[in-house]
């Protein structure tokens, strides 16, 4: 009697395989262009020998606390790139990416009200994690050396991190 259960048991559930319908796959169907995040494909910089790396620094906290690397790299059609990583800052309204022609960024709310020449990369994608940005084509990089997380609501400076070649 055990071994009739038993088999009607391991029946059952070989029917109930063949019966069920085969798990449902997601597909993805997004197009490139579909990405909320500019040029998704950037965030995902090769390190081999198609950039190189021109200029890097560490982030300090000025007004909230920031950490991570920014470097700069010099693709193999010319093009540079901003590259954050293991980044980390506050969350906050209207934050950017901009590089400063100063050695560093003050612990001045208001550093650039005094007339700093900046270049605008562009908003903050997220405030953590690795992120590309690409650097106007004609910056001067000798000029430009520190890389400032801004927000501009509040005039404040998140944080910053100083240039130095590589």
């Amino acid at each position: 009697m055990v071994r009739t259960i038993k088999a009607g048991l391991a029946f059952a559930a070989l029917a109930g395989a063949f019966l069920l319908p085969p798990p449902v796959e997601a597909q993805d169907n997004m197009k490139p262009g579909d990405m909320k995040h500019d040029k998704m494909q950037d965030d995902k910089m090769m390190h081999d020998d198609k950039a190189k790396t021109l200029e890097t620094g560490k982030f300090h906290g000025k007004v909230h606390a920031t950490s991570g690397r920014a470097t700069v790299y010099q693709e193999a059609d010319g093009k540079l790139v901003l590259r954050l990583t293991n980044f980390k800052t506050s969350n906050g309204p209207d934050v950017h990416v901009i590089l400063v022609a100063t050695k560093d960024a003050m612990d001045d709310a208001n550093f650039l009200k005094d007339n700093t020449e900046k270049v605008e990369l562009g908003k903050l994608k997220g405030n953590e994690g690795d992120q590309n940005y690409e650097i106007p084509v004609g910056t001067e990089l000798a000029k430009f050396r520190t890389v400032s997380i801004y927000c501009e609501r509040f005039n404040a400076n998140f944080g910053a991190a100083p240039l130095e070649k590589f």
